[in-house]
């Protein structure tokens, strides 16, 4: 089951169910500790992933504060 998939299972408990819940963790963090599992990323040497430059050659990418700026004028119409 995933993350998602528990939370809408959580989610879907009537109030009193959800209190219960939220006792247990509190349980369950008092009985291991507070401390959360530290998230690892992957080592990975940034200068050889595809995303990494793939604009530079660009033109309109030049300055991409005004490219944004023009895409919301010309897609967020009032």
């Amino acid at each position: 089951m995933t993350q998602e998939q528990i939370l809408q299972e959580i989610a879907a408990l009537p109030l009193e169910g959800q209190q219960q819940v939220e006792r247990f963790v509190h349980s369950l963090r008092e009985a291991y500790g507070s401390a959360t599992r530290a998230v690892q990323p992957p080592n990975s040497d940034w200068q050889t992933e595809g995303f990494i430059g793939m604009w530079r050659d660009r033109d309109d990418m030049q300055d991409s504060s005004a490219w944004v700026r023009n895409r919301r004028e010309s897609e967020w119409v009032n």
